[in-house]
């Protein structure tokens, strides 16, 4: 478990807490976080509560969890060992293959979703959380997709050491194109 001290304002905790989270559990509250922090209305929300359920059946899924001291959420993150057989796979691949970049897909942990609320954002959260989890990964290398512009989710990724591996992917249903990314494990720290 990790602690992260609050700064001492009125409305802020006194700490963070980064530890395993039962995401299936807390499916309905780690989806409220990321729909403030991503923008998602109530249809997108059901949809990806689906997936995420569907994915914490994975081999090897698992799920971190930043708490108040009071047990509210307020990010989270999951991954699993990348497969080529799941749905984000088949629809990179061909991206990665044309960049000559496709053995990324072998021997990577997926960073799945990682959201922080915004309230709580820019605090070393993120950070704590994605470099937590793959840090428990036995792949040597780690993958996931962001979208494709300059925003603090991908200057943070830069930051940890990870890549830019292919642009403009597009996913099916998706308004904006993504970037998908790699680093090698353990990730860097600053």
């Amino acid at each position: 478990m990790l602690h992260f001290p609050g700064h001492g304002h009125r409305h802020q905790p006194d700490d963070i807490v980064i530890g395993p989270l039962d995401l299936s559990a807390r499916v309905d509250e780690a989806l409220a976080v990321q729909a403030v922090a991503f923008g998602l209305g109530a249809d997108e929300v059901a949809v990806r509560r689906q997936i995420v359920l569907r994915h914490m059946t994975y081999p090897g899924a698992r799920a971190l969890g930043a708490t108040l001291p009071d047990g509210r959420l307020v990010g989270f993150v999951y991954g699993m060992p990348n497969d080529r057989t799941h749905w984000w796979s088949t629809v990179v691949e061909p991206y990665l293959r044309a960049r000559g970049r496709e053995e990324w897909l072998d021997d990577s942990f997926v960073i799945t979703e990682l959201h922080v609320h915004p309230g709580h954002q820019n605090r070393g959260v993120g950070r704590s959380l994605i470099t937590t989890i793959t840090d428990g990964a036995a792949e040597p290398r780690s993958i996931l997709s962001a979208i494709d512009t300059d925003s603090p989710a991908r200057g943070l990724y830069h930051s940890l050491g990870y890549q830019d591996l292919a642009r403009q992917v597009l996913f099916p249903s998706a308004p904006k194109p993504y970037a998908v990314m790699g680093a090698p494990l353990p990730l860097r720290r600053k």
